[in-house]
């Protein structure tokens, strides 16, 4: 039975990290064109930071450990009609590809029904297992 708890913590856990991911990977497309002065701050990529638990412990799975923010200088746009434009005409852009995070939208989408593929062979493992008792 030990087996069958295992993979409903780790498939559960497993969820439980990769919806963190693709709220994070949303939140960055959401503000992929997010624009700011040369002066401030762009807009940084939110990354999600996973552990692995100790499995001697008695818990299997991996817990998020952080959602941290990518420090980086953005990027220079040249845009003289924007309003936040300085005097040589340019602004702020996140330095994030869409590409890649449209790659990663894909990879976490299909992680979590793994994940959930998992947990639900592990409950019907253990639904199968309680019948054969009765």
């Amino acid at each position: 039975m030990t087996i069958t708890f295992d993979g409903i913590s780790i498939a559960g856990s497993g969820m439980q990290a990769y919806q963190t991911w693709l709220d994070a990977i949303a939140d960055n497309i959401a503000n992929i064109n997010t624009i700011t002065a040369t002066d401030e701050v762009p807009f940084q990529e939110r990354v999600v930071e996973v552990q692995a638990r100790n499995p001697e412990a008695g818990v299997a799975g991996v817990d998020v450990v952080d959602t941290a923010v990518a420090e980086t200088d953005g990027r220079l746009v040249y845009d003289p009609s924007h309003p936040l434009a300085n005097d040589d005409g340019f602004v702020v852009a996140p330095s994030m590809n869409l590409e890649e995070l449209m790659t990663d939208i894909i990879v976490a989408q299909r992680s979590f029904q793994a994940n959930s593929n998992v947990l639900n062979r592990a409950r019907e493992s253990y639904e199968r297992a309680l019948e054969i008792g009765k």
